[in-house]
């Protein structure tokens, strides 16, 4: 039973989507995803367009589909080839496996079409020798189809002449392509189809039948025979001068002042000898035929001008001598009028001419296939011919459903939705291969025909791009690879690698072409620091080349001032060098400056106390944040859509490579797992290891002396107990050295007692 893909009658079929590159792309993962693709909203299609050609993908089937024949495979031709594979398929899910082989049993020979198609596939099969196959391959379909065009019957009604039995047929048919051209057969030779043999057959009786006029009248249209032609092309090359020499000779004769004026002054003569002439120059063609003189006839031997000479021998010897005599030496206007109205009759005959295209052929093989057989025999050949057409057909039929059984799938995949190229299963169709550049593979590479319009388009896609010259066994090819990973510090125009197509053929590759876009976030956090080293290395450079230069210019004073003083004997003393003062106290002061706020910048610095580890980030970031931003913006813009557009194809959605997608397109060198690695290089340049210690002696001495300015420890209270713990115990430490340091003092007397005042009692014992 047919499978009916009328979606109406099925009612909407359930689609189901997955999400990338920021859009829900359709699954095409059942057969019946694909016969109700006509369902599905374009607007969801992830391209709506493609080329024949450039692609890694079956050339012939692309072909196939393109049934517009303009080298692109749109929707229409899509959901075309989808519902005529619906009709001929009984279970659609053999689609899926994208297997060269189709099963002679999933044929629908319920279909009529299927089952004029399976017939066919058993024929192939059979004329294979394999009638007991249970399946047919893209190839089996190629071999029969290669036979079929080699055959004299091959269904497209064009019949070259070499597949002609009949030498007489076949040199018919050559005649037919001499005059109006043929059409390309199935075999890749010229032929002749019926449209064709009817258009030379028209001609070659127009022709027969406009020389039969002539015959009919042969006394009137061919006075002198087949040399009239030649004597009605040369009166009528002469014939303007002939008619203005006796007319300015009637007007002479009419009124002798004119003759002066009818014939060339004498001031015009002169005007002529004062230029460069030449004998066909306008200016000699110009001047009468003859003399001017009333009543006079036209000379056919002397006094011609000499611009018209050739021509009026030509007409004597064509016209004048045939129809007037052969010592006729001279022309009177009345045997002028004559012969012009004995060749007035042929030449009414040559300007109604017809089938102007066979006259190559001469007039006796043109009446020799007009009265032969020859049409006939040659437009029964092209009814023979297209006699098998049904048959060639369905031949063809098998060979597009191996073909789309194989790869409509795979097309789907890379066309409705990107799934080959998310999936990264397999690569897409629209990858060429993989470049290996820089420590590098990139993955990600396009095949350009032309990279200057290529570029101007992929510009827009946000992701650095290389564009590659290929060359290989004298063959070329050029493609663009996106860089996804790393950093670009040695991408360089003239770069050399190694290109793998997806056959697995090597090509050299050489970088002719640099789109600069950010790779990864990693390179631009360390792009502001490479740029201050590359400034720094740069300033280096030239104060050096100044300084070597000035060292220069002073050695060659130097040695001027020597050899003046070897010269005269004196020798000129040496200027004294100039010590400005003012130039070192500025210098005093910007050195004082630029210390002063280094340390208030440490100071504040310092005054963060234990938020130190934050400020060091918030430095890192002011500087390599803005460069980290930019690049993080650029990297979620990054699409392939311009990339895909310039090659000519129609991306209707977004193709974004995000950065982990990115980086999973572009591999990066890698040690294998489990590999041993010697640290000890014998060649490792030794460095000197005292700009270390100075460095680390400035950074430690700058330290402190930020603490001691900014006072921080002051202000913090476990610093305050060590320092008072420490202050207590030293001054209990001296105390008492100074008490052991000390020598012995004597016995202080003892103090009177004091004498009681009168009239009070001493105390008791006292």
């Amino acid at each position: 039973m047919a499978v009916e893909t009328n979606s109406a009658s099925k009612g909407p079929h359930r689609w189901r989507f997955f999400r990338a590159g920021g859009v829900d792309q359709v699954r095409i993962e059942r057969g019946s995803d694909i016969v109700n693709l006509d369902q599905l909203d374009q607007k969801l299609w992830v391209a709506l367009s493609c080329p024949v050609k450039g692609l890694e993908f079956d050339e012939r089937t692309l072909h196939l589909l393109d049934t517009q024949t303009d080298g692109h495979v749109r929707p229409p031709e899509i959901l075309e080839a989808v519902r005529w594979v619906g009709r001929m398929l009984k279970n659609p899910d053999e689609l899926i496996a994208e297997k060269d082989g189709l099963p002679l049993a999933s044929i629908n020979n319920a279909h009529l079409d299927g089952k004029k198609l399976l017939t066919s596939a058993k024929m192939i099969l059979e004329n294979l020798g394999k009638a007991d196959a249970a399946e047919i391959t893209v190839a089996d379909t190629m071999q029969t189809a290669e036979f079929f065009k080699k055959a004299k019957l091959n269904g497209d009604g064009v019949v070259p002449p070499e597949s002609m039995a009949d030498a007489a047929d076949a040199a018919a048919a050559k005649d037919v392509l001499a005059v109006v051209g043929g059409e390309p057969d199935r075999s890749g030779l010229p032929g002749v189809s019926a449209a064709k043999i009817e258009a030379f057959f028209k001609e070659a009786e127009a022709y027969s039948a406009w020389w039969k006029t002539a015959e009919d009248a042969k006394a009137a249209v061919l006075p002198l025979g087949d040399a009239t032609a030649a004597a009605f092309d040369a009166a009528a090359k002469i014939r303007p001068k002939i008619d203005d020499y006796f007319a300015r000779c009637r007007i002479a004769a009419y009124d002798p002042r004119a003759q002066l004026m009818l014939n060339i002054e004498e001031k015009r003569f002169l005007e002529l000898a004062a230029k460069d002439l030449t004998i066909t120059s306008v200016e000699i063609q110009g001047l009468p035929l003859q003399k001017i003189d009333a009543g006079r006839p036209l000379d056919l031997c002397d006094a011609v001008n000499p611009a018209w000479a050739d021509a009026l021998d030509a007409f004597r010897a064509a016209a004048v001598q045939p129809l007037l005599g052969k010592d006729k030496k001279t022309l009177t206007e009345a045997e002028w009028k004559s012969i012009t109205d004995k060749l007035a009759a042929h030449g009414a005959w040559a300007a109604a001419k017809a089938g102007a295209g066979v006259e190559k052929l001469g007039l006796k093989r043109v009446r020799e296939l007009v009265a032969g057989q020859a049409k006939a025999n040659l437009l029964a050949a092209c009814a023979a011919d297209a006699a098998v057409q049904p048959e060639i057909d369905a031949i063809t039929d098998v060979e597009r459903l191996a073909r789309y059984c194989r790869d409509l799938h795979k097309l789907l995949v890379n066309y409705v939705s990107f799934s080959d190229f998310y999936s990264r299963l397999r690569p897409a169709i629209f990858q060429a291969g993989t470049l290996y550049l820089d420590g590098r593979s990139c993955e990600l590479c396009f095949r350009v025909d032309d990279g200057g319009k290529h570029g101007a388009l992929a510009a827009m896609s946000s992701s650095y791009l290389a564009y590659c010259d290929l060359t290989r066994l004298g063959r070329k090819m050029s493609v663009a690879c996106a860089f996804t990973a790393g950093d670009s510090d040695h991408l360089l125009v003239g770069r050399n690698g190694i290109f793998y197509d997806r056959k697995g053929d090597d090509w050299d590759a050489t970088i002719t072409r640099i789109v600069d876009q950010p790779i990864s976030i990693g390179q631009a956090f360390w792009a502001p620091y490479k740029r201050f080293l590359r400034w720094v290395e740069e300033q280096v450079a030239k104060r050096a080349a100044a300084a070597d230069a000035e060292s220069t210019n002073k050695l060659t004073d130097v040695g001027s001032t020597l050899g003046e003083a070897v010269t005269t004997g004196e020798a000129k003393p040496p200027e004294k060098s100039k010590f400005d003062v003012g130039v070192v106290a500025a210098l005093g002061v910007a050195v004082g400056g630029i210390t002063t706020a280094m340390s208030l910048l440490l100071a504040k610095f310092f005054e963060l106390g234990p938020y130190i580890p934050l400020g060091v980030i918030g430095v890192i970031l002011a500087i390599s944040g803005p460069s980290m931003a930019i690049a993080w913006l650029k990297l979620r813009q990054r699409n392939l859509g311009p990339i895909l557009d310039s090659n000519g194809w129609a991306v209707n959605g977004r193709v974004k490579v995000n950065i982990p997608l990115g980086g999973s397109l572009t591999d990066l060198a890698k040690l294998p797992p489990g590999s041993e690695r010697s640290l000890v290089d014998p060649f490792e340049q030794r460095r000197p290891k005292w700009p270390k210690r100075v460095f680390w002696t400035i950074f430690f001495l700058t330290a402190l002396f930020g603490v001691w300015y900014s006072r921080t420890l002051d202000k913090q209270d476990w610093y305050k107990t060590a320092v008072h713990t420490i202050k207590l115990s030293t001054r209990t430490e001296m105390d008492a050295a100074a008490a052991r340091a000390a020598p012995a003092a004597p016995a202080a007397p003892a103090a009177p007692a004091p004498t009681p005042a009168k009239g009070v009692e001493a105390p008791a014992g006292k």
